[in-house]
């Protein structure tokens, strides 16, 4: 029995069944680039879904920052905060997210405004200095910024069915991850170890390979962990360049007018997604490929060759 789609939404369910009736009717006479076709585009919308929150939150940030009124009664910040949590009630009671998403989003508001509000503080970056909602230089909107990062995390692991071979044991992968997060708040004050514990994550990940599936009954994909962590990095470098354009935080290099974030900051979100990582896999466990899944690998990745 096929148990990948477990913990789906409703509307995640309909897109699999879609992908999957789509996928076999194809099976019999349409060419080998017809069905790549197919998962490559299966693949990138149920990326773009696994995005949503974070998309959404990017999507407010720039209208905020374009088109929201200087002198309205309502600051943008505070207006940022309730928008934020419209569209998490939102898709809570619509169920285009369940329960999980939830409670890591929780965690993830409380580990990224404690960090915020540190390098706030120490001058790191900065905020609009007025509004009700926030806590010392942070709006709390900075929260549901960390918390897309978890949403996005938790998302995959269901929607692709992740399984990892030879990752490595949790209390390692916890370890290296809380030394990561007490590194951003103590390099202010003791030298900065980002670089050794960026060649411990090289260390701890690099033999794990993560295999994936586009939907049900597919074929499974692989793919080094690290080359999905480096990837998934740069796509959040590229977010914080546009949410620094939109206005919502500024880096003191930018305070005479925007520039393009350093790409030092990308290893930074590198590091930093450990945390996420680890975070996440408190929620799902990693697992390894099953045997049925394991011996169907094969013939389905043939078949999309033919």
């Amino acid at each position: 029995m096929d148990h990948g789609h477990r913990g789906f939404t409703p509307l995640e369910e309909r897109l699999d069944a879609w992908a999957h009736r789509r996928s076999q009717a194809l099976a019999v006479d349409a060419s080998r680039l017809r069905r790549g076709l197919l998962e490559f585009a299966v693949f990138t919308v149920k990326q773009a879904w696994a995005c949503v929150f974070g998309a959404a939150m990017l999507v407010l940030l720039v209208l905020a920052g374009l088109l929201y009124p200087d002198g309205a009664l309502l600051v943008r910040g505070d207006a940022l905060v309730i928008a934020a949590v419209t569209v998490q009630a939102a898709m809570l009671v619509l169920r285009l997210e369940g329960g999980r998403e939830l409670w890591v989003i929780m965690i993830f508001h409380v580990v990224g405004t404690a960090m915020e509000v540190f390098k706030t503080h120490v001058g790191s970056w900065s905020y609009e200095t007025d509004g009700l909602l926030r806590i010392g230089g942070v709006p709390l909107y900075s929260g549901f910024m960390y918390a897309a990062v978890g949403s996005y995390m938790v998302r995959v692991m269901r929607l692709f069915d992740l399984r990892f071979v030879r990752y490595p044991p949790i209390w390692t992968t916890a370890l290296v991850a809380a030394a990561i997060y007490a590194n951003f708040f103590t390099h202010h004050y003791l030298p900065d170890a980002r670089w050794v514990l960026l060649l411990l994550v090289a260390w701890l990940y690099a033999p794990c390979v993560m295999t994936f599936r586009n939907r049900r009954g597919g074929a499974r994909f692989r793919m080094p962990i690290l080359l999905a962590f480096v990837g998934v990095a740069f796509f959040l470098w590229i977010a914080e360049n546009v949410g620094t354009w939109a206005g919502a935080w500024i880096y003191p290099h930018q305070a005479a007018g925007w520039q393009l974030v350093p790409l030092t900051k990308f290893v930074s979100w590198l590091l930093l997604m450990m945390i996420s990582v680890v975070l996440v896999t408190f929620v799902h466990r990693p697992r390894e490929p099953d045997a049925a899944s394991a011996r169907n690998e094969e013939g389905e990745r043939d078949r999309l060759r033919r």
